[in-house]
């Protein structure tokens, strides 16, 4: 029998909102307090709503859904973090504009096998030590633009909403044929901007002479991993029983960490402090938003009525994948979606709502860029790069000097090309 969520109570998307505010200024405002306590912040207001939940609403199926959705997604994201982080690129060569774009490229292609928790912990290092004495924080930014969220849009591996997706019924190459010229047209507009950028800035500060003198040549190390990468990626196809998957990927995080040398993790500066604060913040927003995300599949039809636009189903997928995780943005509008759909089966979502599908898939991945919380990796980015004090700009900086007026005019670019009509 199925059980009907809880009713939806306005009050309680409270510690939500809280949440979110304290994230976003806490760095700003108390860097040294938010530092030391953002964990008791976000377990409390987690623990807020999760208790109401459970104990007032006895509402244990969608408390229970949500936590293996949170499992499932730090098992992901810890994963590849653990198995990435025994790889060590040594890189090599002379650095400049040209070189950091064509990185970045093949950055954005990676993301779709590696996934972009994969992709983004594996490069993130050997691209700090290319760019070397001339790291400015749009090499960062746009590193989690491209590398981190928009590039993985072709494949369920790329992103975890296309992979919930992919467990949803959607098939596995429908991603690249219905999402690959929004991919084309994106990287290749952040590409251009980020050449123009670095060029600008490479110019006005040229890099010290150390850092143009030809280095080592390409070298990895650590390959074995790759044996264990392979099982993540395999893991990915594991259906039955349920916790099997989320087994594979811990036993091959944990065979990776134990097999590899010391001296590769020395070198890649690696350590269990990213992904603890991802799993801390992330289990705070997994725990507070359930009342946001049941409110908005309670609403969503009224607002947007029986046949939306695919244009609607971009922006607020992408509005709620800024501010939410993008996994859980991508399950609300998915859902809203199949409660329009006759026969409320993938088969017939996928005839009846292919364009608006492609927008809810577009919408989660790219906007999952606009903000540190969109996506997984974005923060396991900023905690590397504030650990190797690299310039970062904080969460409201992070949206006012690049969300606003880099990202959102090519987002605003594909929904115009793609979507409007």
């Amino acid at each position: 029998m199925t059980v009907a969520p809880p009713p939806p109570n306005p009050l309680l998307i409270a510690p939500f909102v809280l949440l979110l505010a304290a994230m976003a200024l806490g760095p700003v405002l108390t860097p040294a307090w938010w530092g030391r306590h953002y964990g008791k912040v976000t377990l409390s207001l987690g623990a807020i709503t999760g208790s109401y939940y459970l104990f007032v609403l006895h509402a244990y199926t969608p408390a229970a859904h949500m936590a293996h959705e949170y499992v499932g997604f730090i098992t992901l994201i810890g994963g590849l973090f653990v198995v990435a982080g025994g790889i060590h690129l040594q890189v090599g060569g002379r650095t400049g504009p040209l070189a950091n774009t064509a990185f970045l490229l093949a950055g954005a292609i990676l993301a779709n096998l590696l996934g972009t928790t994969g992709a983004a912990m594996l490069l993130i290092r050997p691209w700090l030590r290319l760019n070397e004495g001339r790291v400015r924080a749009h090499h960062l930014i746009f590193f989690i633009f491209i590398v981190a969220n928009v590039g993985g849009c072709l494949t369920p591996i790329g992103d975890p909403p296309l992979f919930l997706g992919y467990l949803q019924g959607v098939p596995f190459w429908w991603v690249a044929q219905y999402c690959w010229p929004m991919w084309a047209v994106a990287v290749g507009l952040l590409l251009a901007i980020f050449y123009g950028v670095d060029k600008w800035h490479h110019l006005r500060h040229p890099a010290p002479l150390s850092s143009t003198l030809p280095k080592q040549p390409w070298h990895m190390a650590g390959g074995s991993n790759l044996l264990f990468l392979a099982i993540m990626l395999g893991a990915v196809f594991v259906e039955h029983p349920p916790i099997l998957r989320e087994g594979l990927m811990i036993s091959a995080a944990a065979g990776s960490y134990l097999t590899t040398r010391k001296t590769v993790h020395t070198a890649n500066g690696f350590n269990f402090h990213p992904l603890a604060e991802v799993a801390l913040l992330f289990a705070g927003i997994f725990a507070t938003m359930l009342p946001a995300l049941d409110w908005l599949t309670a609403q969503a039809p009224e607002l947007l009525g029986n046949n939306p636009a695919p244009g609607l189903y971009y922006w607020g997928t992408g509005a709620l994948s800024s501010l939410l995780d993008n996994a859980p943005a991508y399950l609300a509008f998915l859902s809203t979606l199949k409660g329009l759909t006759p026969g409320s089966d993938t088969a017939a979502l996928l005839h009846h709502h292919a364009a608006a599908l492609t927008a809810i898939s577009v919408g989660s991945v790219f906007f999952g860029a606009a903000t540190y919380l969109g996506n997984g990796p974005n923060f396991m980015v900023k905690a590397i790069a504030d650990e190797q004090k690299t310039p970062m700009p904080s969460f409201t900086g992070m949206v006012i000097k690049y969300t606003l007026p880099v990202l959102l005019p090519v987002l605003a670019l594909v929904w115009w090309c793609f979507f409007r009509l």
